[in-house]
């Protein structure tokens, strides 16, 4: 793999980043310790350091399963990225949430867990819609600068919250959010609205999670193979399906994979894009690189655009109609005719 600057930092991050929330079986599913050491293995041969994992991925092991496996390792070769906001005990009224009492209490169980020193990367996991966003970015500031943390990212937060953030930090000298991660993939294209664009215009790296929507962009549940999705879920509607379909056929004439197909059309959007691959079994890792020696024509991505786009609501469709052009002389919408 080749490495990339993330966001506007000079951290140097791998092509993929691995996603560890099935590191250990405490939630009745995922890989054992020995099973996720070879997965890590595997990743670090194949020129991968970026990490993502939680405090309540399989109820702390995750963290606890990387944690041991670092002790023999380079640590500083890693990445780590780690999350808080959810409740991951019952001891408190404030063991959960946005709140720098929260955030400085899990940032302390998470460093005993990974037994490491520093945390490289801490998201805040999802917005509570309570505490105030200077509060966030003031206690995420003091953990940078006491060592504990190196830089600061946010998933799943509306794109205004995110953006008046990054304007505050950056009036108030604090440390910006360099990434976000949210739900992105071929069956979930609304981040497309609003947030991709946000990342894009503040140089931040869109780190998605579920790239393959839980392995139905794969193909594997159109092949009769059961997984954890819900029938319910609209990762499995007729929508999905034609979507898949599609993915499917290219992946065929190509000869690769499907998953390898939908984690391509993703690289080579117009923004900064690392997508966080998970993986239970070393093959579905493997599998899951093969995409870096993977370049899709443009008519293969008109095509998969063709059957995925969605609306953008307003304003972005009306942005996209022809014969519209925004006048920013005179703050209003006149109707010319298109060069």
């Amino acid at each position: 793999m080749k490495y990339k600057l993330l966001g506007r930092s000079g951290l140097k991050v791998s092509e993929f980043c691995l996603g560890t929330m099935g590191f250990g079986t405490d939630n009745g599913w995922g890989a054992d310790a020995a099973v996720s050491f070879a997965i890590m293995d595997e990743f670090a041969n194949a020129g991968g350091n970026f990490l993502d994992t939680a405090n309540v991925y399989q109820k702390g092991t995750s963290e606890k399963i990387i944690g041991d496996y670092l002790i023999n390792q380079d640590r500083d070769y890693f990445v780590l990225a780690t999350k808080y906001t959810l409740k991951d005990n019952q001891t408190n009224p404030n063991a959960s949430g946005n709140n720098r009492k929260n955030m400085m209490r899990s940032i302390e169980e998470s460093l005993k867990r990974l037994k490491t020193d520093f945390i490289d990367v801490l998201y805040l996991h999802i917005w509570d819609d309570i505490t105030p966003i200077d509060e966030v970015l003031r206690g995420l500031d003091d953990l940078i600068r006491q060592g504990k943390v190196n830089y600061a990212a946010i998933s799943d937060t509306p794109a205004w919250v995110v953006a008046k953030g990054n304007i505050l930090a950056e009036l108030m000298g604090w440390s910006q959010f360099i990434a976000l991660q949210v739900e992105y993939s071929l069956l979930q294209r609304t981040p497309e609205r609003e947030l991709i664009p946000m990342a894009k215009h503040f140089g931040m790296t869109v780190t998605p999670w579920a790239p393959l929507a839980g392995g139905a962009l794969t193909g594997k549940y159109l092949k009769g193979e059961k997984g954890r999705i819900k029938p319910e879920s609209n990762r499995l509607n007729e929508n999905s399906e034609r979507i898949t379909k599609v993915i499917m056929a290219i992946a065929d004439e190509l000869g690769v994979s499907a998953g390898n197909v939908a984690l391509q059309w993703m690289r080579q959007q117009a923004f900064s894009c690392i997508p966080i691959v998970g993986a239970t079994k070393i093959e579905q890792l493997q599998d899951n690189l093969n995409t870096v020696d993977l370049t899709l024509s443009a008519d293969h991505l008109k095509k998969i655009d063709d059957i995925s786009a969605v609306s953008l609501g307003f304003p972005g469709d009306f942005f996209r109609e022809e014969n519209v052009k925004l006048n920013s002389f005179g703050g209003f919408y006149d109707r010319v005719e298109k060069r």
